[in-house]
């Protein structure tokens, strides 16, 4: 899905529209394998901090010691990440930006934090995957856009970053929505690792009812966004009422009255596949006039 976010953004909102750009399309791939390299390095360390909980909470999936062993995971761990920050350094440096790579640096090293230490903080860890998700958003547009971007064309650039900005932000939102609802959905080998998440808290129905008031936001968000910036592209307004604004709401009623772990399971995969509809919503951006 990262790879498809990245892909949308430069195919679907930049090139399309003609803004000034600076990756080809050996730069981009470059990006997108350093951004999901660090992002499976963070997926192999968060898999050998998880054992314990993923035992009671989904013991069929469980790779560690059973697939292979905690030593080629941390093997596996360093490779990609070396991989990724490499690849960064490399791009970052090849279209002179060189302090841009501090950026994958940043990203691997609140990763490995994430699975160490954060996510057994109050809400702390969630925030911190949900920026971090957003931020491979982000990322394309700092490389594309910033280096690319003069006094005669800084409004337009601007512009599209700030659509960039916008899809970020529901990246976030959706992503936080659906940390909360797995954390409500894996209480039990949460609670027996020692984990302070919001179900164990304040408790798993308190939690739920949060959830639900929670989601109503980035669905108010979706719909001012559609009202103010969408409401003259019927093709457009169409796909977000049908594929974002209806799931939203009915992923807000299905939280209300979940009440079974599997009840929570479909409602974080309902979230998953609401973010996929938002990112596949740019390739609808050529019947929108931006400027």
């Amino acid at each position: 899905m990262i790879a498809l976010m990245q892909l949308l953004i430069k195919y679907a909102l930049l090139e399309p529209f003609g803004v000034q750009i600076t990756l080809d399309g050996i730069g981009i791939t470059i990006l997108i394998l350093a951004t999901i390299c660090i992002a499976a390095a963070g997926n192999i360390i968060n898999d050998i901090y998880d054992v314990e909980t993923d035992l009671v909470n989904k013991p069929h999936k469980v790779i560690i010691n059973k697939s292979i062993s905690e030593k080629t995971a941390y093997n596996l761990f360093i490779i990609f990440n070396f991989i990724g920050v490499g690849l960064g350094f490399y791009l970052s440096h090849s279209i002179g930006k060189a302090p841009f790579f501090s950026l994958f640096v940043i990203i691997s090293v609140l990763l490995y934090l994430y699975a160490t230490y954060l996510k057994q903080s109050l809400l702390i860890g969630n925030i911190t995957i949900s920026l971090l998700v957003s931020m491979s958003l982000i990322i394309v547009g700092i490389f594309e856009l910033i280096p690319a971007m003069t006094t005669s064309n800084k409004e337009t650039q601007t512009l599209f970053f700030k659509v960039i900005l916008d899809y970020s932000i529901f990246a976030f939102s959706i992503n936080l929505l659906r940390e909360i609802a797995k954390d409500i959905e894996d209480i039990d080998g949460d609670y027996k690792s020692g984990m302070n998440t919001l179900p164990i808290a304040i408790g798993r129905e308190r939690a739920k009812n949060a959830l639900t008031g929670l989601s109503f936001f980035p669905l108010i968000g979706v719909i001012f966004y559609v009202v103010l910036d969408l409401y003259k592209q019927p093709i457009v307004v169409g796909y977000f009422l049908l594929f974002i604004v209806g799931p939203l709401i009915y992923t807000s009623i299905k939280t209300y009255s979940a009440s079974t772990k599997k009840e929570m399971h479909h409602i974080s995969n309902m979230y998953k596949l609401i973010m996929l509809f938002g990112m596949l919503s740019l390739l609808l951006y050529k019947y929108v006039i931006l400027y």
